[in-house]
C-alpha cells in the first residue's frame, strides 16, 4: 500500500513538472488558421460549418506585454486554401513574448462579394492563443479559427 502511494505521489510531482514547464524552451511560436466567405443563402450546417476559403485575406497578430503595451504585431495573406501561417520569435529586445496575451484578427478581404469580417470564431474581437495545438523542441504552434467574412447582404444592421 505503502509503495502505491510512492508511486502516485512520483508519478504526480513529474506530470506537475512536465505542465509547469512546457514549451518553455521554445524560440518560434507559429499561428496558423483558415480564413473562410461564409454564405448566409445556405442552410444552418452549410452556413456554420461550410464555407469558400479566400485567397489574399489579410490576418493580424497583436501580442501585448503585462502592461498592456504592444510588444510585436505582424500580419500574413492567406494561400489558394485560405490558409494563413505566421512564425513569431518568441524574444523580441530579449523580451520573451507571453503567448495568452495574443490575439488574431481579421483585418481585410480582396473579395468583392466576401469582405464583411464577422465576429462568428472571434475574427472581429480577436482570438486569444490559449492551448497550443503543437508543443515540440523549440516550437509552440497555435491553431486558430476558421475565421470568416460574409457578404453585406447578409451583414447586420447596427440598431442604436
Amino acid at each position: 500500500m505503502g509503495s502505491k502511494v510512492v508511486l502516485a505521489i512520483i508519478a504526480l510531482s513529474v506530470l506537475t513538472g512536465m505542465a509547469i514547464g512546457w514549451g518553455e524552451e521554445a524560440e518560434e511560436i507559429h499561428v496558423g488558421g483558415r480564413v473562410m466567405c461564409q454564405d448566409c443563402t445556405k442552410g444552418w450546417n452549410d452556413w456554420a460549418k461550410g464555407g469558400t476559403p479566400i485567397k489574399g485575406a489579410r490576418v493580424s497578430v497583436t501580442c501585448m506585454d503585462e502592461r498592456s503595451r504592444i510588444t510585436y504585431y505582424g500580419g500574413d495573406d492567406t494561400d489558394e486554401a485560405g490558409r494563413f501561417n505566421m512564425v513569431i520569435d518568441r524574444y523580441i529586445n530579449q523580451k520573451m513574448i507571453i503567448e495568452k496575451l495574443c490575439s488574431v484578427r481579421l483585418v481585410s478581404s480582396p473579395s468583392d462579394t466576401c469582405n464583411v469580417p464577422t465576429n462568428f470564431s472571434g475574427g472581429c474581437k480577436g482570438v486569444k492563443l490559449r492551448h497550443p495545438s503543437l508543443v515540440y523542441g523549440k516550437v509552440i504552434g497555435y491553431t486558430v479559427g476558421p475565421l470568416y467574412y460574409t457578404s453585406s447582404m447578409c451583414e447586420e444592421p447596427e440598431i442604436d
